[in-house]
């Protein structure tokens, strides 16, 4: 990031770039984003299956987006590209936020790995995710 990057600015950043995107169709808003922790959350409303409960989807949305927004910031010179996905599905999303908070277990110069945990406004566990992503250089 920039030397003059502060905390404030890269959320203001993040949330721009996600003008257009699937994250914003979502909801998600960016709350944490350093290379050591990213925080995001999404509304369940408007993110649900029939049923009315978080779809699975969305909760693998929000890991790999923060899996990938973290790698990035660990090097904002490369590309970053989701690898291998994996969520499990602890408890049912009903209402309020889901809030994910990724912190890395392994960064290197052609891949990342990073662990996301979901939780509920109760601070319930309604997910656990690990996402790899590769680096890249960009074209």
């Amino acid at each position: 990031m920039p030397s003059g990057d502060t905390a404030a600015s890269r959320l203001a950043a993040l949330n721009e770039r996600a003008r257009g995107s699937l994250m914003e169709k979502m909801g998600l808003e960016w709350l944490r984003a350093d290379p050591q922790q990213v925080v995001a959350r999404i509304p369940v409303e408007g993110n649900t299956q029939p049923q009315g409960l978080l779809h699975g989807g969305a909760s693998a949305v929000l890991a790999e987006s923060i899996a990938s927004v973290g790698a990035w910031l660990a090097d904002p010179t490369k590309v970053v590209l989701g690898v291998e996905l994996k969520v499990n599905h602890i408890r049912s999303g009903k209402d309020g936020f889901i809030t994910g908070v990724g912190t890395p277990l392994h960064t290197g110069s052609l891949l990342a790995v990073w662990q996301v945990r979901m939780t509920d406004d109760r601070d319930r566990l309604t997910a656990f995710s690990t996402c790899t992503v590769a680096f890249r250089e960009p074209r």
